[in-house]
């Protein structure tokens, strides 16, 4: 599949994304920054503020509350924005890309609203201390070479996979900004692992598409079966990672191995099991949150 093959309705559509009006443009980049994945960014935020206060006065100051600002949306623009530009062409034979999610339809509204979100990102070092912009910098870095040539992650085996730590990045850089320190080593290599099996695990949906397009990623080399394996083994590692720091941390992400052996071997179309991973996100996000927030202010506190 060449560019000249969509010279005609590529055109089209860019005439089509010029005549939208203010409203239109805010829908379309509403829908390009995938809502149904905006804690994905945010989410480690909130854990990493609320394990890294001493007192629940840290909890909501301008710098924590314009790092979740942040990385709620315009973050998300800038991932997701960078992202569509670079897979248009594989995106026009994507079935995933019906319904929930679109198709790049970019014009310059759309661009310099892309633009101004990844220069957000940067501008993120102005209000941090400097123990947080290695987690910054890596994720605007890693953010922009997952997608974007000359590096684009994605079509890299177990890069692809391994580049995602870009998700855990904001959560460190909360943590670092909060306590001054680095988070533990423990925490950042349990998360990590979990956002490779995250990320593996969303490219189940897409090994049809990606090989018709010739596209290599670590679930179009392994294959389906044996990338449910290698999503557990990511997810297994994580947990024990983060038991080292509490076992209840461990059993909690726990969950993720367990989702993953019932999703194989329950006859669940994988396509479906993907649109549920947000909501599962959303559960162990929330009790990690509460359990931080529980070390400062105990919930007997408010009993």
């Amino acid at each position: 599949m060449t560019g000249t093959d969509h010279t005609g309705s590529d055109a089209g559509r860019h005439n089509a994304a010029d005549g939208r009006g203010i409203v239109g443009h805010l829908r379309y980049l509403f829908v390009l920054s995938r809502p149904r994945f905006w804690l994905y960014l945010a989410g480690p935020v909130a854990v990493g503020v609320t394990y890294g206060i001493d007192d629940v006065s840290g909890l909501f100051t301008p710098v924590t509350v314009a790092l979740a600002a942040y990385f709620l949306l315009p973050a998300n623009v800038f991932l997701y924005g960078v992202n569509d530009v670079f897979d248009a062409d594989i995106d026009a034979i994507n079935p995933k890309k019906e319904g929930r999610e679109a198709r790049w339809q970019g014009d310059r509204v759309v661009a310099a609203a892309v633009a101004v979100s990844t220069a957000g990102g940067l501008a993120t070092l102005a209000i941090t201390p400097q123990v947080a912009w290695p987690y910054l910098l890596g994720f605007v870095a890693l953010a922009a070479g997952y997608s974007a040539p000359p590096l684009r992650f994605k079509t890299t085996p177990l890069l692809d996979s391994a580049s995602n730590g870009l998700y855990i990045l904001p959560g460190a850089a909360a943590y670092a900004t909060v306590a001054g320190t680095h988070p533990p080593l423990p925490a950042l290599v349990g998360a990590w692992l979990w956002t490779m099996g995250m990320h593996t695990f969303s490219a189940i949906p897409d090994i049809d598409p990606d090989r018709e397009a010739g596209i290599r990623t670590t679930a179009t080399v392994l294959g389906e079966s044996r990338t449910y394996a290698y999503c557990f083994g990511c997810w297994a590692a994580g947990a024990v990672a983060f038991a080292v720091l509490d076992v209840r941390l461990g059993l909690l992400l726990g969950l993720y191995p367990a989702f993953v052996a019932w999703v194989a071997t329950s006859g669940v179309a994988v396509d479906r099991a993907y649109w549920w991973f947000p909501a599962l996100n959303t559960l162990v996000g929330t009790l990690l949150a509460m359990g931080g927030l529980w070390r400062v202010y105990p919930i007997w506190g408010v009993l």
